[in-house]
């Protein structure tokens, strides 16, 4: 029997056919640590171990790769939360917590979840926080070849330049002029509203643990960077 799949570049069912021959590498992003899993984490984890079992199954040596994003806006404001006067602890809060604690914290629940419904461990399960140089040096590969730049306001801020990359929205079908710029996105130092951030800046009132140096200025990685097979 001929393994299938949908390739969404094609728009096509095609045969599967390894880059190595009996060798299959499987990357899928995994949790953005703020909070409890939900039956959507839950539903991607058992449908990409369905995968991984039906490859091994039928003989090849699979590779999987589920990342962890530790670090977002969302873990941060989190934590800072915490430490607000007022703050009221609950079943799925701890008053005072850092924001790595926390990302540990669910990042742990997660796991107890997938071994709970049986998911099998990925190979590798890479932190973004354990990957920053890594991050540093596509970034500037991206600045150097025209694909992305420092924020014009000197805010630290680092953007990918949509416009600079002719087939961008070609695996979802759109025309970069048809698309818009997320409501709740930062338009601040960008060429265009439709540029996305690849590291930010670090602002008052972060914790500077939350900061790393970088050419551009003390900061963090954006979610599109965290969510990257490292």
């Amino acid at each position: 029997m001929t393994l299938r799949f949908y390739d969404t570049a094609s728009a096509e069912v095609r045969d599967f056919v390894p880059l190595t021959p009996g060798k299959v590498s499987l990357y899928y992003c995994g949790a953005t640590v703020q909070g409890l899993p939900h039956v959507g984490h839950i539903r991607s984890a058992i449908a990409f171990d369905q995968l991984t079992r039906w490859l091994q199954y039928r003989g090849f040596r699979v590779t999987v790769v589920r990342n962890v994003t530790d670090i977002d806006d969302k873990i941060l404001a989190k934590s800072a939360a915490s430490f607000e006067p007022g703050f009221e602890e609950g079943p799925d809060d701890i008053r005072d917590e850092e924001w790595w604690a926390l990302a540990y914290r669910y990042e742990q629940a997660f796991l107890k979840a997938y071994d709970t419904l049986g998911v099998s461990r990925p190979t590798y399960e890479p932190r973004a926080t354990g990957h920053i140089p890594e991050m540093h040096a596509l970034i500037q590969r991206l600045i150097e070849r025209g694909h992305a730049y420092p924020a014009l306001d000197d805010s630290g801020d680092v953007y990918f330049d949509v416009r600079s990359w002719s087939k961008y929205g070609s695996l979802t079908r759109q025309r970069l002029d048809d698309m818009q710029g997320a409501a709740d996105s930062d338009p601040r130092g960008k060429r265009d509203p439709r540029d996305f951030a690849l590291w930010k800046g670090h602002k008052e009132g972060e914790p500077v643990t939350a900061s790393w140096t970088s050419p551009w200025g003390a900061g963090r990685p954006a979610g599109t960077l965290s969510a990257r097979p490292w």
